[in-house]
């Protein structure tokens, strides 16, 4: 009897039965655009191997001139179809399925060469599109459909078009962006031609016995979206025109509301997704923010789609569905949706990967092989680094003996998790304390470990992590840590947080919070935003309503710069939009020059002035924490220092979990 009946249950598609309702949604890993196909092959195989129902690929391009970016992966040629086939056949080896994404950037394509409907540009890229004319249309609709031949050519089971998330066909359904009088534009009608023509033509192209997926816009979240009777009438055409699935899109690209970080409650758009099964009769696959196998069954079981569509769930843990069907779903590593491996890198043009496993995408370069000579190893801090090191050196079969101080492991993943919005932090810790127990790691709490604890290991390895920068300000001894606040050290009503990096982002959303995280309460979480009911607001869009901040308070940095300009690419815009809608004030260019009774003293443009706050908070930097390690090098003793314990700038969780698993997979 299986936990997930409704997850696991098959799903027939008439020529083929999928064997559970798990889709393994689009991801642009960037792995196809380095001609590596061995590569592409294992990440995929890799995924079929862990038991998903359907993969789909990242988006493939029908043509150059609407690729995401110039040298964008599509299907051109036959050595292009030779390549995927490797891709398709290794895949179909390992038992599983596979869809191709036909993705058409149209303005959002990164080069001059790009099309759309109306020459209007979007906020996200600095090209101006073509407005192409009827003959430049159905140049599209043929290469869409090529594409669609050649995906089956090269051994897909099926095909996704992309029509959502402010892409190419989704820019034709909304006056936002066309603004046409000719047959493509103006009505309702007019503007829905080119998708149905697409389904059309493909399903056309493939013949009856292949899945065609149509990725609909859900809701747009952009000023003149579409309404909810457009986004129906939609559907059922698209159905009619030849569709198998239709898979949720949620918002544009260029859209203020956040869809996919942390920050969004899980299963969040998937009342929308049941609003649409009501109007079709061919499955719909719910979207964004599911990541355990609990949502997953909650969402099918309710009846509110057919299929469940997680993507960067499978860059944590490739075996998600097995471990979930042998009742080992505790040890499914969690995505904790930081964006920071995966979109961040996809966005600053880097090799995809994940904070959580930093195997992802690196399958075939980075393995975690038994070890032939078993040593004794000592790792000293239970933080993310130490927590990795020890569970890899032991999956491999050393002997591992972790030490941490404290009265429990995580580290700093301890305070990111009381932060509202970072709530996956919990199952982040949860998940690293099971693996410790699974991988029969000695964990020592409440030990801190010294040169002599060590004496006898064959190999040591210091993650000690970091202590605060001392940032020598006048009067900082009325001032509180970072770590004092996150551990319930009680701060007044106005507040001064010095230092604007990651660590100040997070006191400050810490700070100006009070009850419930919207993060745990979506009806509150979307009047933060302003999201609101595509049918009664066309886009879904509704006038924000933030909750009143619990404290006023002041986010300072020394440079001379916009605060926040160095947080995450895809989320950084986030953390500053929720906090200016709390009226934190943001600030920087600021001299300290000291913290007296009446507040905090600053001189900001050769201007001396009094910020009047009632606690000072200092998260100014970290140093690393290396104490213990030139202890052991003082007699004699060289261990391997990993984390923040080496590095403490820009400190991120990311780097330290990445090192220590390429160090431990060494050893």
């Amino acid at each position: 009897m299986t936990a997930y009946p409704h997850l696991l249950q098959p799903l027939p598609l008439g020529h083929v039965t999928l064997k559970n309702r798990v889709l393994m949604g689009s991801m642009h890993t960037g792995l196809e655009e380095r001609g590596d196909w061995n590569r592409v092959a294992e990440f995929y195989a890799t995924r079929a191997r862990g038991g998903v129902g359907l993969m789909v690929t990242g988006g493939m391009a029908p043509n150059p001139e609407c690729g995401v970016f110039p040298g964008a992966a599509g299907l051109y040629s036959a050595q292009d179809i030779a390549n995927h086939r490797t891709v398709t056949d290794r895949v179909h080896d390992a038992g599983g399925l596979i869809a191709m994404q036909i993705l058409h950037a149209g303005r959002y394509a990164y080069g001059k060469d790009c099309v759309s409907a109306s020459a209007i540009k979007s906020p996200i890229s600095p090209f101006v599109p073509r407005a192409l004319d009827e003959e430049g249309i159905e140049k599209q609709i043929a290469d869409i459909a090529t594409a669609a031949t050649r995906a089956r050519e090269a051994g897909y089971d099926g095909v996704e078009v992309m029509g959502s998330e402010g892409y190419f066909l989704n820019q034709f359904l909304v006056t936002h962006v066309n603004r046409r009088t000719d047959r493509w534009g103006g009505s309702d009608e007019n503007r829905m031609r080119l998708p149905i023509e697409v389904v059309r033509r493909v399903r056309q192209a493939v013949g009856p016995d292949f899945i065609l997926i149509y990725r609909i816009s859900l809701i747009d979240l952009i000023p003149d979206g579409q309404t909810w009777e457009q986004i129906a009438t939609l559907a059922r055409a698209i159905e009619t025109a030849g569709a198998t699935i239709l898979n949720s899109g949620i918002g544009w690209h260029e859209a203020r509301v956040p869809t996919i970080a942390t920050s969004v409650p899980r299963a969040a758009f998937t009342d929308l997704t049941a609003r649409l099964r009501t109007e079709v009769t061919i499955p719909v696959i719910a979207s964004n923010r599911i990541n355990t196998p609990e949502v997953a069954e909650g969402i099918l079981s309710a009846g509110k789609a057919d299929m469940v569509s997680m993507a960067r769930p499978f860059l944590a843990d490739p075996e998600f569905v097995a471990k979930a069907a042998s009742g080992r779903a505790r040890e499914i590593a969690p995505c904790i949706a930081c964006n920071q491996a995966c979109l961040d890198h996809t966005f600053s043009g880097k090799l995809t990967s994940c904070l959580v496993n930093p195997r992802a995408c690196h399958e075939v370069e980075l393995d975690y092989p038994a070890t032939e000579t078993p040593k004794a190893i000592a790792v000293v801090g239970a933080g993310p680094a130490g927590m990795m090191a020890s569970i890899v050196a032991a999956k491999r079969g050393h002997l591992v003996t972790l030490f941490e101080a404290g009265a429990q492991v995580g580290g700093q993943l301890n305070l990111a998790r009381r932060v509202p919005g970072k709530e996956e932090f919990h199952g982040l810790v949860d998940w690293f304390a099971t693996m410790l127990t699974v991988s029969g790691v000695d964990v020592r709490l409440n030990t801190r470990a010294d040169v002599e604890a060590l004496r006898g290991f064959d190999e040591v390895v210091i993650a000690t992590g970091v202590t605060p920068r001392d940032p020598g300000i006048p009067g900082q001894q009325r001032a509180l840590g970072y770590v004092d606040v996150f551990n319930g050290a009680p701060v007044g009503p106005r507040v001064a947080v010095i230092g604007a990096g990651g660590i100040g982002f997070d006191v400050s959303e810490f700070l100006v919070h009070a009850g419930e995280s919207p993060t745990e309460h979506p009806a509150l979480w979307r009047a933060e935003w302003g999201v609101g009911d595509p049918a009664t607001s066309a886009g879904g869009l509704a006038e924000p309503d933030p909750s009143a901040p619990a404290r006023q308070v002041w986010l300072l940095q020394r440079k001379a710069e916009k605060p926040g300009r160095h947080l995450g690419k895809t989320t950084g815009w986030i953390h500053r939009a929720a906090l200016a809608a709390k009226g934190v004030r943001m600030i920087g260019g600021v001299t300290y020059d000291r913290i007296a009774e009446d507040g905090l003293h600053v001189t900001r443009d050769g201007v001396p002035e009094v910020i009047p706050v009632d606690s000072v908070i200092l998260a100014a930097g970290q140093v690393p924490e290396r104490g213990l390690a030139d202890q052991l090098l003082a007699v004699g003793v060289t261990p391997h220092v990993i984390g923040g314990a080496d590095v403490a700038a820009e400190l991120d969780a990311k780097r330290a979990i990445d090192q220590a698993a390429r160090l431990a997979a060494t050893l």
